[in-house]
This record gives structure tokens, sequence and C-alpha cells, in this order.
């Protein structure tokens, strides 16, 4: 349960990075975002850092040696 909220957020954070990117670079139209350059360079860093919190999740903890 613990890794329940953090891999929902990551998996929440890397599509929507996803779809800003897309809709910045103008393969998805309708929309007052569609186009805009600010979303074709926020896209990708909210998608980064929801890949990262999957990987920092879904890792787990690491053994000491």
């Amino acid at each position: 349960m613990k890794k329940a909220i953090p891999l929902a957020l990551g998996l929440l954070l890397t599509v929507l990075g996803v779809v800003w990117a897309l809709q910045g670079l103008g393969y998805i139209s309708g929309s007052s975002m569609s186009g805009k350059s600010i979303w074709a360079i926020l896209g990708p860093v909210v998608a980064a850092f929801g890949v990262s919190l999957l990987y920092v999740t879904l890792r787990g903890p690491q053994k000491k040696r």
C-alpha cells in the first residue's frame, strides 16, 4: 500500500507530460495548448520526473553489503 500513491502519481505525471509534449508539438490539436512551445518544453520535463518517480518506487530498498 505504501507504493500505491507514488506509483499512481508517477504514472499520472508520465502520461500528462507525454500529452503536454504532443500538444505542444502540434500532434494533438483542438486545445489552447496546441502548438505552444512552452508545452513542448514542460511536457518532457514533467514526463521525466514521472519516470524517475516510477523508477525509484519500483526499485525498492537496496540491500547494504
